[in-house]
């Protein structure tokens, strides 16, 4: 059974929420299905607008640029994350199995039934891949901020580093070395995708030992064997 999800985003990301109407959901399906298909470069509006029998104007009205829609759409997915770690963990007792969970979610390798109808998860997970620090490695990061468009990875790498604190009350990193496994869960999949000497896996298709390596590197972190 699928259990629509509905999120609550923040208002600074969309000129007119476009959850709210059918043509707002329309551009984010297909809006996933184009930048994960031929890269955020190459994405447009006016692309976009033909691809769904619209206007760019019309897609302007939910969104200032693509640069915004972007960052719609990495905003959704870490809220995304957070949520299915609180699912999945809730009711775990193990600190240690709480981590191997979060890393397995990371990799989207373990997620509930709670799925959006509209944003195809696994499509906007490789978008984060490739795309995702695009949206706050910009000039503008530090205004964007102020409007917390960046809450909702803050809200994900606060939660991981809680559970790492229950691994370890006394780690000093405990943000750090969130974050570090949240990027580096991406990092090594591009990498070993698309430059595979700069990882010691043996095939790009293999995500076990990229896991391997994530539990490693946390674990030896925290002194946990």
């Amino acid at each position: 059974m699928q259990i629509e999800l509905k999120i609550a985003m923040n208002q600074h990301l969309f000129i007119k929420d476009p959850e709210g109407s059918e043509l707002g959901r329309k551009i984010l399906f297909h809006a996933v299905e184009m930048i994960q298909l031929n890269g955020f470069e190459d994405f447009t509006f006016k692309k976009l607008a033909k691809n769904i029998g619209t206007t760019e104007a019309g897609i302007y009205r939910y969104f200032e640029n693509k640069h915004r829609l972007l960052t719609y759409l990495t905003a959704w997915y870490w809220s995304w994350l957070e949520y299915q770690i609180h699912i999945q963990t809730k009711n775990i007792k193990d600190p240690k199995s709480k981590l191997k969970i979060v890393i397995m979610i990371l990799m989207m390798k373990s997620t509930s039934e709670a799925q959006s109808l509209h944003i195809n998860e696994q499509k906007l997970h490789q978008i984060i891949i490739t795309e995702g620090a695009k949206a706050y490695l910009t000039h503008h990061v530090s205004e964007d901020n102020k409007i917390k468009l960046f809450k909702p990875y803050k809200d994900l790498c606060a939660s991981i580093s809680n559970i790492i604190l229950e691994n370890n009350k006394n780690y000093t990193y405990p943000k750090s070395l969130a974050s570090t496994i949240i990027e580096n869960s991406h990092l090594q999949v591009f990498f070993n995708q698309n430059l595979p000497s700069l990882t010691d896996y043996s095939s790009k298709k293999n995500d076990k030992e990229i896991i391997s390596f994530l539990e490693h590197l946390v674990f030896s972190c925290l002194k946990i064997s």
